[in-house]
């Protein structure tokens, strides 16, 4: 988590008065670049040339993060052990009762996680809005203190005395175990029969290994990982009719990683051929009454450089799976590789645990209850988003795909973050907020439903688990108004927040209920995905061996777009991928500049009207209106009507355009209509 920090050396004799300073620092530069951490520091560190060492500055501690709020201890039990969870899950040696969670790092995953923690500690269940409306230790706790529905005892019953109960019975079984599917695990089971061997929900991922590295060592860390977890030595059979999970029981044999050598290579041809591998290997498909259902090899390049490759399925895995069987891996193999036992304790249970409460708990008054949510949120939603497209949609569409690297500048990106801190949002929201307005401009519709993961492990003994827990929530946003920019983050964020208490619904379980209308080659009630992953990357090193993580393309894609980015020091980065049978690499980067255009519009002017946030740039408005709209020589016919049109509706988007009769049209909406029609006459 990334913060930004002032540091101060102060003139001989000058009193530290951080608050002073701040206020100075407010006067003259832009809100977002005010540091709400100041430290104070002897002298700045240097290198031997002189310059800032930027890497040995110290990082701030929670003293420089409250600023000049003085410190509040904990005055009874329940605000201790809040603050306990607080600090916890922030990474802090401690938090004042006053501190408020998201003004110290709290974003909306680490929210997640400090759920499941006062879930476990208190047997509270905390739903996600209530930490948004009392953000502190002394709020939180006085909350849960005066609302009866979040009194400790009244948080589902844990799964762990059912997992030791199981783990009793299968004891005495034979070779394997029977269960029945989570209901994100029997829709890919489904689509697995209806579509066998498609690559679509392989979850790839690439390390590259350089150092002295012992692959019987590696070899003994993949066979440990597959003993401690359940969902890599399991398959998918049918009984009469039904899917079941078959979990082997057996003693496993000891994992090999075949390997592929491409030593001998000359330099020039070496990288392409191991990356032309690792896109192989994300492709090859999985069966999966079979198994296994995770794949493993090794690429090698010379003595001190491999490629790790890691191929799973998602009905046993998904991405937090991954970081979860990569730090596994790392430290299993760093005590083998020296001779030494596991250091990792034994898992207290384990996904099919989860498959089953879930199955046994989400019925009755439980299920009714997210039911009614969800089908009050999505009733008349769209069927489908009418974006224009390069080509036509495929009726069977085989979602070949791509992605397209995506940078958002480090002023972008803290000006965002700025305006949603202001707004109580976050800025996850705020990335929604835009993508939302631009897909409305785009599509020429004024209720917008775009696809978010979130990672479903409520239980805090579910964090360490390698299994399918992530569910998909459909975020519903109406622009219905022509909102200002802050108004649609508004209406975003109590979207967001409604979603979030009503998240325990599986995606599968609300399509099989409302049964939206199904368009050929469209998926349900949305085709736009974002993803905000707030999981620093983990540093990976072994005495005499480094991991680095290498991007993988599966050539699939999901969706139609589906953005994923990261927040880093640098400002936001991560990827676009998109359906490559639909769109061309153009679009998709028109899509992404449109889309940083829009935000910097509306963090500059938070008030303007979504139809009236910028989309073509200074560059291109000049190269339409000066370059290809001089008049000196006569007219010029080689720019067409409608770029012009463009043109003028992102100078005066508010004046008028058309008059017939007694109806008017702004530029605006001349501009909107006209897409809306563009997308018909394409798609005929």
């Amino acid at each position: 988590d990334k913060r930004l920090v002032g540091y101060v050396v102060l003139r001989a004799g000058a009193a530290w008065e951080p608050e002073v300073l701040r206020e100075a620092l407010a006067r003259k530069l832009p809100e977002h670049m005010v540091p709400p951490a100041l430290m104070k520091l002897e002298a700045l560190p240097l290198t031997p040339s002189g310059k800032l060492a930027r890497g040995k500055l110290p990082a701030p501690n929670v003293e420089s993060l409250r600023g000049a709020a003085p410190f509040v201890a904990p005055r009874d039990e329940m605000e201790t052990r809040l603050a306990e969870a607080f600090a916890t899950v922030l990474k802090l040696p401690r938090v004042s009762v006053t501190d408020s969670f998201f003004s110290m790092g709290g974003h909306s995953l680490l929210a997640t996680q400090l759920v499941a923690r006062i879930r476990s500690l208190l047997k509270a269940e905390v739903p996600l809005r209530t930490l948004f409306e009392a953000p502190s230790v002394a709020a939180l706790a006085k909350r849960i203190e005066t609302d009866v529905r979040l009194r400790p005892g009244n948080a589902p019953q844990s799964m762990l005395a059912r997992a030791r109960a199981r783990l009793r019975i299968s004891n005495e079984q034979g070779d394997t175990e029977e269960e029945m599917l989570s209901f994100a695990q029997q829709r890919l089971w489904f689509l697995d029969q209806y579509r066998p061997g498609s690559p679509l929900y392989n979850i790839p991922a690439a390390l590259r290994l350089k150092g002295d590295l012992d692959v019987q060592a590696l070899e003994q860390a993949f066979t440990e990982l597959v003993r401690r977890h359940q969902s890599l030595r399991t398959v998918f059979q049918s009984r009469e009719g039904k899917p079941v999970q078959v979990i082997s029981l057996k003693a496993l044999p000891r994992m090999r990683l075949p390997v592929q050598d491409l030593a001998s290579l000359p330099e020039s041809e070496k990288e392409a051929e191991a990356l032309r591998l690792v896109w192989a290997e994300a492709r090859r498909p999985f069966d999966l009454t079979r198994g296994p259902l995770l794949r493993t090899g090794l690429v090698r390049l010379d003595v001190h450089e491999h490629l790790l490759l890691v191929t799973m399925h998602h009905i046993i895995a998904d991405a937090w799976s991954i970081a979860v069987l990569i730090r596994e891996v790392v430290t299993l193999y760093e005590a083998f590789s020296v001779g030494r036992h596991s250091p990792l304790s034994e898992l207290g249970l384990q996904y099919v645990d989860y498959a089953v409460q879930q199955r046994e708990w989400l019925q009755g008054d439980v299920l009714e209850r997210q039911l009614a949510w969800w089908k009050r949120q999505l009733e008349g939603a769209p069927a489908s988003l009418e974006l224009p497209t390069d080509r036509p949609r495929p009726l069977d569409a085989r979602n070949p795909g791509t992605v397209l690297k995506v940078e958002f500048s480090r002023e972008l990106t803290r000006g965002l973050v700025s305006l949603c801190q202001r707004e109580g949002s976050t800025l996850f929201m705020g990335l929604l907020a835009g993508l939302q307005a631009l897909l409305s401009r785009y599509s020429g519709q004024d209720d917008i439903c775009v696809g978010a993961p979130i990672a479903g492990r409520q239980q805090m003994e579910t964090e360490e688990l390698i299994g399918f827990f992530v569910n998909t929530l459909v975020l519903r946003t109406k622009l219905d108004g022509d909102p200002t920019f802050r108004e649609l983050l508004g209406r975003v964020r109590e979207t967001t927040l409604g979603a979030y208490s009503h998240q325990d619904l599986p995606f599968e379980k609300l399509v099989e209920v409302l049964q939206p209308e199904r368009l050929p080659g469209h998926t349900p009630f949305f085709q736009v995905a974002m993803v905000l992953l707030n999981t620093p990357p983990m540093e990976l090193a072994t005495p005499g061996l480094s991991f680095e993580h290498v991007d993988v393309n599966s050539g699939t894609s999901k969706f139609d777009f589906t953005l994923m980015l990261r927040e880093t020091p640098a400002g936001l980065t991560g990827t676009l991928e998109y359906r490559t049978d639909l769109y061309e690499p153009a679009s998709a980067e028109r899509l992404v500049a449109h889309l940083q255009r829009l935000l910097a519009g509306a963090i500059a002017n938070p008030l303007q009207r979504v139809s009236g946030l910028p989309l073509v740039s200074d560059a291109d408005r000049r190269l339409v209106l000066e370059a290809w709209n001089t008049s000196a020589t006569g007219p010029r016919w080689e720019v067409c009507a409608h770029e012009l049109v463009e043109a003028q509706a992102a100078r005066t988007p508010e004046a008028v355009a058309v008059v017939f009769g007694g109806a008017r049209l702004t530029y605006a909406q001349l501009e909107r209509r006209a897409n809306q029609l563009a997308w018909h006459l394409g798609a005929a």
